[in-house]
């Protein structure tokens, strides 16, 4: 495929989420469906959940499809466009949000454990939009999810905020890029969200001290990140590139 192709000329977007089983990328594709975009359901190993993600798309009269491919691989971008091309033909919105923890602080941080987490977070996004751009209609949009942990010191995450930081530094590069185009390129950045993936969240203190970073004395849930997403995807954010924007609740606006 080449990069001659032009805005879709139908009222129906296709767009990639990565990670889109479970959590903030579950809640992406269902909110991208609801706006008539017809959603692949990128997942690593769980089908049965992007089945279930699929499934709640399709009840609710939306149009999706899932894709396997492991991120973090030699050949992991190739692999998912692949199985993408299978089921479309070019793509409109594009976002990144499969990513892995990494927890620690720098000392207790091995080679393996790091090159894991920016192999996930870092290279994979980096490959998928290098080979993703000649299937990028112009005027598309680019949505990666990153992290407050980039706004302040958090020791006890070192090598996953780096990696974030870096999908950072790739929008705003990206942005400058692709403008000619049409297209859009922004980073998203929740704070704690209440997910599958954070299971402390199950001790009520736990829970409690979590929403005291947040200015509404809450956690965030997932739509909360979707619909910020789903704004940066739409027409009505045509002219937003280059920005990070923070879906955070507010977190850590006292420090």
């Amino acid at each position: 495929m080449t990069s001659t192709a032009t805005t879709a000329t139908t009222a129906t977007r296709t767009a990639l989420v990565t990670g889109a089983s479970r959590g903030i990328g579950r809640a992406i594709a269902l909110r991208l469906a609801a706006d008539g975009v017809r959603v692949a359901v990128h997942y690593a190993n769980n089908e049965a959940a992007a089945r279930e993600t699929v499934d709640a798309i399709t009840a609710a009269g939306g149009s999706a499809f899932p894709i396997q491919a492991e991120l973090g691989v030699p050949g992991d971008a190739e692999a998912l466009w692949k199985a993408f091309d299978a089921q479309a033909d070019g793509v409109d919105i594009i976002v990144n949000n499969a990513g892995i923890a990494g927890p620690g602080r720098i000392h207790e941080v091995d080679e393996d454990a790091y090159d894991r987490v920016f192999a996930v977070n870092a290279k994979a996004p980096f490959f998928i939009l290098k080979h993703g751009l000649d299937r990028l209609r112009d005027g598309g949009r680019i949505v990666n999810i990153s992290s407050g942990v980039t706004k302040v010191a958090f020791p006890d995450m070192t090598a996953y905020a780096a990696s974030k930081g870096a999908v950072e530094v790739l929008t705003l590069t990206l942005a400058q890029t692709l403008g000619h185009r049409g297209i859009t390129v922004n980073a998203v950045s929740p704070g704690t969200i209440e997910t599958d993936i954070h299971p402390w969240m199950a001790d009520p203190a736990a829970k409690a001290h979590a929403a005291s970073f947040s200015v509404f004395d809450r956690v965030g849930q997932p739509d909360d990140v979707a619909d910020v997403v789903a704004f940066l995807a739409s027409e009505q954010a045509r002219w937003i590139t280059g920005q990070n924007i923070d879906a955070s609740g507010g977190s850590g606006l006292g420090l």
